[in-house]
Formats: structure tokens, sequence, C-alpha cells
């Protein structure tokens, strides 16, 4: 008997989405969000009880009092579970950072092709972080050192890796009393997979705690040299426009969708679209140009930093290739759908993988090598060129949104007081005053199994109407991109009184886009920056500010979970959670999620919790932020306060006769 289907509308609220789907659904293809339909989630491996570690199972852990085989029971057997999450996700993305690492070391000693260093006052300004001599050096030989020291943070057998020293002391403190300190990335992550092997670690708490350093080893390590060296090679990002859905691509250029994260590839292709080679290639072959497009989070660093366009987030990959009109994918690492080649059969588009690491059964492999990136992103785009005579009829959706993006730690420190007062003082002060509410980040993926972007969405805009300022990472990000959340006058219909007025006299949209994925490290810094700036508190436990992963799927996402909790913060996660109890019960086997919130809350001041639905999700990100305020003495949030002040304030005193207009500003009638 063949399973209920949603409809389009119930799948995605995006209408883009929704005619894809139509579309899928008229060709008779699956996607996602079908296979999501008819996959039924097994509810024992989704509560984490489940362990199949080794060859006496798997062992199914339902009851009271129940064992596995070994002995194991519940709780040991769900932290173990999401203990090895964290350290894959953790793995990812801080593998993500090393290969940044490698290219700046091969950058500094003129060993690729097509790369240069981009932004040498980043360089600068991190390698002085880290006591390197930059007075009287080059840019390569500064480059140089730092990726040595950069490239000694995986390997490094004692600790603490010395990213870490950008965290608060107070925080510094707390995980060096808790003995967390990561040592070097790698030994984390082995460390957590050998505790976590049949006969070892059999305390939940204590495999938690080693869970615990190896996301830090992330959070504070691996992403946070990603992000430093991604913005030394291709620029720090700041404010550039872009526009956002399928509506980007065009039925008269070669289409070419990037997707994954390593931006070393996308940059590179992003550039030899622009030569004339290329283009001349491109017109002989009956096109326009190359228009290149992106997917995922390698969409987020292409467009933070060059306004390339965003084809969509996530759930779009497989949605783009319905389109007919894209010539080639180009992925590289971490979420893409193995569906994309059965997918791609249907149509013309080539499936070109392009990572040592990444092969996919019926896909065209072509090897980056950042030696020859020029001569190889050139090959690529000529592979796709040579397929546009393949095309057949196009179905691209109308739907395209503007934005603007490109709010990094260091752009909103400049906006908010110019080159010469660079401050994190006026946002702290909009807090101080309750103009902003608090602040939350909203990052994370896509899941087919909830309506694709309405979590993301629904809390966005249900938080900016409490004043409360919006950062946003990955698909999230793209999310309210397409919802048209990214631009400044957005905030003029959308958001409170107090942001409104903030947003107005800044110049920013209320949601201010951030990066990619890895680039939650960001908010770590602005966070810490803030707390640096006085006002709110010596740590980020006391900031009013909360995490949110309303659509999270990815292990990625418990690693970066992990590592804010660690750091201080509320995090909340929408969907289920992966060490949860069974259905309808509260038993043993909510220890470990009990855990998560008040035993790492006690330790860190930070939690992490499961919250399904997307109301509850803000009445407790406000809940929160309101006690943070109150802990701090700060006044009590009352958006009455506010709104008549700012650009829209002045409009309306431009309307008053001059006697009225001082009686209206001062309070005083005119002589």
């Amino acid at each position: 008997m063949a399973k209920k289907q949603r409809t389009p509308q119930e799948k995605s609220i995006d209408p883009a989405a929704q005619k894809m789907l139509i579309r899928a659904d008229e060709l008779g293809l699956e996607t996602a969000f079908s296979r999501a339909d008819n996959m039924a989630p097994c509810n024992i491996g989704a509560a984490g009880l489940c362990c199949k570690l080794c060859g006496m199972g798997p062992c199914r852990v339902t009851k009271d009092g129940q064992t596995g085989v070994c002995g194991a029971t519940m709780d040991t057997i769900q932290a173990r579970n999401l203990g090895r999450s964290i350290a894959a996700g953790a793995s990812a993305h801080s593998d993500h950072g090393r290969d940044m690492a490698f290219t700046l070391k091969a950058v500094a000693n003129d060993e690729t092709e097509g790369f240069v260093i981009r932004d040498v006052a980043k360089l600068r300004n991190v390698a002085a972080t880290y006591d390197i001599p930059i007075e009287g050096r080059s840019p390569k030989e500064i480059a140089n050192e730092l990726a040595d020291l950069f490239i000694a943070q995986f390997g490094s057998q004692v600790g603490p890796i010395v990213p870490l020293k950008r965290a608060s002391q107070k925080r510094q403190k707390i995980w060096a009393d808790r003995k967390v300190q990561p040592r070097g990335i790698d030994r984390e992550v082995v460390d957590m997979l050998h505790r976590t092997h049949m006969g070892d670690d059999q305390d939940y708490e204590h495999i938690m705690e080693q869970a615990v350093r190896t996301a830090l080893a992330d959070g504070w390590g691996g992403s946070m040299i990603g992000t430093d060296v991604s913005d030394i090679l291709f620029g720090t990002p700041a404010p550039v426009h872009g526009q956002a859905n399928l509506g980007v691509l065009k039925t008269d250029m070669v289409n070419v969708v990037v997707h994954g994260h390593e931006p070393t590839l996308s940059q590179m292709i992003a550039a030899a679209t622009q030569d004339p080679e290329i283009i001349a290639y491109a017109k002989a072959a009956g096109a326009k140009g190359v228009n290149l497009a992106g997917i995922c989070c390698t969409a987020n660093e292409i467009l933070v930093r060059q306004g390339v366009p965003v084809a969509g987030n996530f759930l779009h990959q497989e949605l783009s290739i319905l389109t007919g009109a894209v010539e080639a994918m180009v992925v590289d690492v971490q979420c893409i759908m193995q569906a994309l080649v059965n997918l791609a059969e249907n149509f013309h588009t080539k499936i070109i993988t392009t990572s040592s690491k990444v092969k996919i059964k019926g896909a065209t492999h072509m090897e980056f090598d950042e030696r020859h990136a020029m001569t190889i992103a050139k090959d690529i785009l000529k592979t796709a060129i040579d397929n546009f005579k393949e095309r057949g009829a196009t179905h691209i959706p109308d739907d395209k949104q503007d934005l603007i993006p490109g709010f990094s730690h260091e752009y909103i420190n400049y906006m908010l007081g110019g080159s010469y007062r660079a401050s994190f003082r006026p946002l702290n002060d909009g807090i101080i005053s309750g103009r902003i509410r608090g602040v939350a980040a909203i990052v994370g993926c896509n899941n087919p199994r909830s309506q694709q972007d309405y979590l993301l969405t629904h809390v966005a805009e249900e938080l900016l109407k409490q004043d409360v300022l919006v950062v946003e990472t990955g698909c999230g990000a793209i999310a309210a991109a397409k919802k048209g959340l990214l631009l400044g006058e957005a905030g003029l219909d959308k958001v409170g009184p107090g942001l409104r007025e903030i947003c107005e006299a800044v110049g920013i949209p209320p949601v201010l886009h951030m990066g990619s994925c890895v680039d939650n490290s960001r908010i770590l810094t602005v966070l810490t920056q803030m707390v640096e700036e006085g006002g709110l508190g010596d740590d980020i436990d006391q900031v009013p500010a909360v995490g949110l992963a309303p659509e999270w799927m990815s292990e990625k996402a418990l690693a970066i979970a992990t590592y804010c909790v660690a750091s201080g913060a509320y995090v909340i996660f929408g969907g289920s959670s992966p060490v949860g109890g069974m259905p309808d019960r509260i038993d043993e086997s909510d220890i470990v999620l009990n855990y998560l919130s008040k035993g790492w809350e006690e330790a860190y001041g930070g939690k992490l919790e499961f919250i399904p639905d997307p109301d509850e999700m803000v009445r407790a990100t406000l809940a929160h932020i309101d006690k943070k305020r109150a802990d701090l003495g700060l006044p009590e949030y009352d958006p009455t306060r506010f709104g008549k002040s700012g650009d829209t304030r002045m409009l309306e005193l431009e309307k008053l006769p001059l006697s009225e207009r001082r009686e209206s500003i001062y309070g005083v009638a005119a002589d």
C-alpha cells in the first residue's frame, strides 16, 4: 500500500520549489521529499537506542533495565552514538579547515595557479593575534608561518590548541577546570572514536565530556581556521548585492551550478567564467556566456564575497536539475545527495565530482588540484559548455529575490562606528537600552521531513517582530534570502519598533547573512567581542542570545550545537532528538537527553534542547533572552518606548510646520 504523499505546498513554502515538485510528479521522478514520505524513520534508531558497534549486535534496547549483549545500558549506547556523530560533524568542518590551511601554505610558497592573498590586513591581524611577527615581513612570509601554525593544530599531541585564546578569559578557565581544552584536532576525534569502541568508556557523562572537547576542537579550531584562511585568500566579506532562488538560472547561457562546501574550487570557477577564453568558447557553442550559480554553502562562499547568485539551499540541489537548464552540477564535499546521478540521467545535466574524498558512481570525476586550479576550472567549464547543445526544453521558475549578504564580524564592527571608531558599542547599547531585545543566530540545514524553509523563516519573522536581531549562516540564511528578509527595506514592515530604529539608522537588513555553515565561528567571535565591549556580562552565557537550528539534519549541526553550548550558549533544535526517549515515555532512556540541557547548563552555562513546535521555539527563545536581560539588570523589554526615531521619524517631522516640529522634538513650543 502506497504511503500518503504530501502536496508540493506541504513539502515547501518556496514557490519555486513547489513548481519543480509539481514537475517531478508530472515526470514520475523521485526527490528527497517523496523519498522522505515513503521512508518511515526507525523510532529506535531515531532515539539513539540501537547499538551496532560490534559483531554481537546490533542490539536494540527499548525497555527499562534492558541492556545490549555486552551489558551496555541505554545511556551508554545513546552517549556513544551521539559522541560518534559529533566526531563525524567536527571532522567534516575541521577537515575543510585543514585543506584551507594547506592551500594557504601552498600560496605562500608559489605552488598554486591563480590564487593570491587578497586580504593582507586580515592576514596581519590574524598573525598578530597568534604572536607571529608581522613588521618588516612580506605577506607571503607571514602567511607561510601562519599556515604552519594552523597545520600544527591538527596533529599536535598536547594542548590546548592556540585559537582558544580568542575566547574570554572566564570561558578559557571553565574549559581548563573541566579538562575539555582540545589538544590536536585529529587527536580529539580519534579519542572520541576510541572511547566509544566496544568495551571502552561506559560512563555517559564522561563520554559527553569528550564530545564537548571534540566539538570545541572544531568550533574554536578547525572551523575558525577555515574561516580565517578563506578571508585571507578570497577577501573578508562585506555587503554585496546578490540574488537567490531558481530564477537566477538563464535560458540563453550555459548554467553551471556549484554545490558543496570548499571555496577553493568555487572561487576559481567564478574567476574562470569571466576569462575571455571561456566566454568565447561559450559563444562558439551558441550561448551568451557562462552563468554560475550556487547551492548550499559553496553558494554562500561565493555569494558573500562576489555576489554570485544562489540557486537555492540544500533541498534545491535536485530541483535545479529538474529545470532542465543545468549543463553541469559541480560538487566537492558534504551534503551532496547520491540521488543526483540517477535524476540527472533523465536530463542532459552532467554531475561532476572534484574532491579526492568524494566520488559518486556514475558521475564524471575531474579532480581539483590547487597547483593547476585555473586550468582545471577551465576544463570543467568547457565540459559544461560542450553539453549545452544537448539541452532540451527548460522549465525555469521566474522566482528570485534580491538580497544583501556579507556581514562578517569585521564588517559589523566597522559598520557600527566607521574606520576610526569601529566598535561593538552601538550594538551593546542597543541591547542595553532595549531597542534590541536580544540576538538570535538561526543556522542549519533543510530537512525534507519538514516543510522546507517554513521553520527557518517562521521563527525568524516572529523573533524580528519582537525586536530580536537575527544573524544567519548556511542554508538558513538562504531560506531567509528567498523570503526577502535580507534587504534593508525588509526592516520597515517586518520588525519591531526598536530594531527598526537600529536598521534604519545603520542601514542594514534585520537579518544579517554571515556566511557558510563553517562560518558559525564568526558568531562565536561576535559574541566574544560583545562581551569584551562591556555592559553585557563577562562571558557568552550572560549575553541575551540564543542559537537555533529549526530544520537540522546533519552531524555537523550536532558538532556546532555542542561547541556553542560549551561556549555558554542556549541552543534550540527543531525536529527530533537523536537521544530522545521512546515515544510517550519518560524513563531511563531520557537520561542523556536531560543531561544535554540540565547537565550541560550546570557545567557550561549553555544547554541544548529539542523543540519541534516553532511557536514554542520562539517562546523559549524570548523567555531565555528576557531572563538574561533581568539577570544583567537591564530594563524590561517595552516596545512602546521606541519607534519614533530614525529615518521614519525624520520623514514624519518634515511634514510638520517649524513650530510644531520643534515642539514635537523638544517638547517645547516655539517662541
